[in-house]
């Protein structure tokens, strides 16, 4: 059985030869495994570890160059300037882009938002390239998804709070709704138009959609329910229905705590919720394949907070053990951390997950 068939037996919600895996990474972390385990690249390490699951690069990004400044900060698609910040020494390293100013946090008005001189455009994109992307993996007999990178995801929630911070955007929605619906409604305009010719040029291709909008905090959701439904869902549902259209499922990636909209999520069409994020109020992964593992598939669940950087291999096997047993029987569940496995996790830890993965992953 190939990765095609595994990754579409458990999506339909039926048993596998064994659980789907992904596998989610820094640079920086996939740098110290090349090293140790002497591989060329990223792909040659990802069929070392037989992930089955592949993320294309994409639309070619053609529009005006991004502006740079004298600190360093370059910006974003949406004109939001960021800086390289670094954290830890020597193979801990790591590097992140952080936002030095949200562009439009002094807006007061719809009109502030519509005179705001750097809003992106589908058309800054060159379609064409994502066939061939896509071809190259289904070819390999992997499963292609499209995710697009870290700042540039199918998303509302998130580009809002680039542009006007996050204490900004969340409020927002209550102190000034219209203007709120005006900001999302642009970006939910760019991600409709911007996946609908990414589909169409990829001609076929693309098995997995995976959007990213994070919608919860350790404790519970960024904003209630009520305001993500009034706000947020019509947006998140149309993504979907897009997709739908092109026979494509839909994974969405949310961290933190969003028990509470779940429902609404698989009443939305969403096929796969990712990440399970492991110490969050009410996502215990036993009680949600309970509740809604006949409606919906899961990804993730592996902590990159606990056992993969501060445990012992042995601890790293027992957490894999415990969630494919809550999560695999029946299939409907595709494994992978919670999150990018950062540079501070010992190579001999993620060494071990993946032998997890061998070990516990048939059923």
């Amino acid at each position: 059985m190939d990765s095609r068939e595994r990754t579409f037996l458990s999506l339909r919600h039926e048993q596998p030869d064994r659980v789907p895996r992904d596998f989610w990474s820094t640079r920086e972390t996939d740098a110290k495994l090349l090293k140790a385990l002497e591989l060329p690249n990223r792909e040659a390490l990802l069929d070392r570890f037989d992930v089955d699951l592949r993320y294309i690069e994409g639309p070619r990004y053609v529009g005006r160059p991004p502006a740079k400044y004298a600190d360093g900060s370059e910006e974003d698609v949406w004109g939001v300037p960021r800086t390289t910040t670094r954290a830890g020494e020597g193979e801990r390293r790591q590097s992140y882009k952080e936002v030095v100013r949200s562009p439009l946090r002094e807006a007061e008005t719809a009109d502030d938002l519509e005179a705001y001189p750097k809003w992106p455009s589908p058309d800054h994109y060159d379609y064409s390239v994502v066939r061939e992307q896509a071809a190259r993996v289904r070819d390999a007999g992997r499963v292609a998804c499209f995710m697009g990178d870290r700042l540039n995801r199918i998303a509302q929630l998130k580009p809002a709070m680039y542009l006007r911070g996050v204490d900004q955007a969340l409020m927002d929605m209550v102190v000034n709704p219209e203007l709120f619906r005006r900001l999302v409604g642009r970006m939910r305009r760019f991600y409709e138009t911007y996946l609908q010719r990414i589909l169409e040029s990829a001609g076929g291709p693309i098995d997995l959609v995976v959007t990213g909008d994070d919608f919860g905090s350790q404790n519970g959701m960024l904003c209630s329910p009520a305001l993500w439904r009034e706000f947020l869902l019509p947006g998140f549902r149309r993504f979907i229905e897009i997709a739908a259209d092109f026979g494509v499922p839909v994974m969405h990636h949310t961290c933190g705590s969003v028990r509470e909209i779940v429902p609404d999520m698989i009443e939305a069409g969403l096929k796969v919720l990712n990440p399970l994020q492991p110490g969050t109020r009410n996502m215990d992964p036993a009680d949600l394949k309970a509740a809604f593992g006949d409606r919906l598939c899961f990804h993730g669940s592996i902590s990159i907070q606990t056992n993969l950087p501060f445990g012992a291999p042995d601890d790293v096997r027992e957490e894999v053990r415990q969630r494919m047993a809550d999560l695999a029987p029946g299939g409907g569940f595709i494994v992978c951390t919670a999150h990018n496995i950062q540079a501070d996790t010992p190579v001999r830890n993620i060494l071990a997950l993946i032998e997890a993965y061998d070990e516990f992953g048939r059923m």
